[in-house]
């Protein structure tokens, strides 16, 4: 008979971008029930994946009487269902779920870091972010930072002692399906009839970033940038693929007054499938402060783009400066214009950089491979009790 796994996330869009096809490979050795908020979508989630469900209201900003309710509920819900392991993602779903799963009594506890918000944050809210962190860690059995930087982070910060963290392959919290994320999908008829529709211009070079459209991805830099670099080299575009959180992480005032005027800055909100965005451009932009091991940086390189990216762990352990992209120091607006305007100016350079981003990525970042290195740590895991 199989054991059960519960696997915890804060919202379903984490299920699906963080950890997509994985829970299905799992359910060929274990008995796997995912748990998220947003009802409709954690259920259209099983579904899609062939497992099972449990809705808890978990949110992701500091809700104290909520969180309360839902670490109730989910001791209830895994004192009944008993699982082997309980392997959580993202910080809310991080706290609340190694606290359910210790006072329910699970052998086998497993957080997953995937990046540090509270590293933007300073004050009294900057102490709460760390008694969280470190209150995790502390209910875990092992924690599981999906990069090497995040590890020495979480070292230098005195989060977790050294013996309870390990990165497991070479990063990443699911790996790349390479066959999907390749530009041979995409004929060069189609890939002109979506940059008509985005009414992008066929002689421009395009410039992308994938992600959450807010502050702390380095969208008020990038955009200063790219005004400045439009206005010295005017044929080319920004593309900016992914949702707005003004309630969580506005853009300034005046970020959001040029995205929304600016005739060569195209939006399309949040896209579940990102893969034309990246066959109709040329270079990814990825400026943000912080990061795990971002997964659009993974698929720009198997969709062949070269990535500017910031200096910051995950990035610069997919990206060789020279090699695969170009690095920058995290807010500096002049270095990202310089880079951004030295791969728009070079194009010898763009296709060096090109050539290797592919071949890296699928060397390096397998999907399968990366599942089956995390079902021998619950095999290693389960052997130890």
């Amino acid at each position: 008979m199989k054991r059960k796994i519960v696997r915890i996330t804060t919202v379903p869009i984490s299920l699906e971008k963080l950890l997509e096809g994985q829970l299905a490979f799992m359910s060929e050795y274990y008995n796997v029930i995912a748990v998220s908020s947003e009802r409709e979508n954690l259920e259209r989630f099983g579904d899609k994946e062939g497992v099972d469900t449990y809705y808890v209201p978990l949110t992701r900003k500091i809700t104290p009487l909520r969180d309360l309710l839902a670490l109730f509920k989910l001791i209830r819900f895994l004192k009944k269902e008993t699982p082997l392991i309980v392997h959580t993602h993202t910080p809310k779903a991080g706290i609340v779920g190694m606290m359910a799963a210790r006072f329910a009594g699970v052998p086998i506890r497993l957080h997953t870091v995937a990046g540090l918000p509270l590293l933007e944050v300073t004050g009294f809210k900057r102490r709460i972010l760390d008694w969280v962190e470190k209150s995790t860690y502390r209910y875990a059995t092992k924690v599981l930072p999906n990069s090497r930087g995040l590890k020495e982070i979480i070292l230098k910060e005195g989060f977790c002692p050294a013996d309870k963290l390990e990165v497991l392959g070479e990063g990443s919290s699911n790996g790349i399906d390479s066959n999907y994320f390749s530009r041979a999908h995409y004929s060069d008829e189609v890939i002109n009839a979506k940059r008509d529709e985005l009414t992008i211009a066929l002689e421009d070079t395009v410039f992308v970033f994938i992600g959450r459209i807010v502050k702390d991805k380095g969208i008020n830099e990038l955009t200063d940038a790219f005004v400045q670099l439009q206005n010295a080299v005017p044929d080319c575009s920004l593309l900016l693929v992914g949702p707005f959180e003004d309630d969580l992480d506005p853009l300034s005032p005046e970020t959001r007054n040029t995205i929304n005027t600016h005739p060569k800055i195209i939006t399309t909100g949040y896209q579940e499938d990102v893969r034309i965005y990246l066959a109709l451009s040329d270079i990814m932009v990825f400026p943000s402060y912080r990061e795990g091991f971002p997964n659009v940086v993974m698929q720009a390189g198997a969709m062949g783009l070269p990535v500017i990216a910031a200096d910051i762990n995950g990035c610069n352990e997919i990206i060789e400066d020279g090699i695969n992209g170009l690095l920058i120091p995290k807010k500096d607006r002049l270095q990202l214009f310089s880079k951004m305007k030295e791969v728009l100016l070079d194009p010898q350079l763009r296709e060096r950089l090109r050539i290797q981003a592919r071949e890296r990525i699928v060397n390096r970042y397998d999907r399968v491979k990366m599942w089956e290195i995390i079902l021998n740590e619950y095999r290693e895991q389960e052997a130890k009790l």
